[in-house]
């Protein structure tokens, strides 16, 4: 199991999803609606990501690989991964973290829609 450090930026967009989530269920809710709407969805789904990445990097679900296009935040030399949050959809979601800096730890970097 890893501890889990986070970026200002992944933190603010982690709580910016969770905002938006949970002003839609209580929209959906008023509204006496049953069906989950697609903000709820999206956080649930970065959120699984992020759990599924606590307990195994390695998840086949998460679709693990590496990513070029980010700096490592402690280390040049070390690699930086992405893992999707979401699949076949347009503007996928993708989670982008690394090991560190401390041994058990990762460190999610970005949260954000597929390029």
């Amino acid at each position: 199991m890893f501890d889990v450090i986070w970026t200002d930026c992944a933190q603010e967009t982690y709580d910016l999803l969770k905002l938006k989530a949970l002003q839609s269920r209580a929209n959906r809710k008023q509204k006496q609606k049953t069906k989950s709407t697609k903000d709820e969805g999206l956080f649930k789904q970065v959120h699984n990501t992020i759990q599924k990445l606590k307990s195994n990097t390695r998840h086949t679900g998460l679709h693990t690989h590496e990513y070029d296009d980010l700096d490592h935040p402690y280390n040049q030399n070390e690699k930086v991964f992405e893992a999707y949050a979401q699949n076949n959809t347009p503007g996928a979601y993708r989670v982008f973290w690394c090991y560190g800096p401390l041994k058990g730890q990762l460190t999610i970097i970005e949260i954000s829609p597929h390029p």
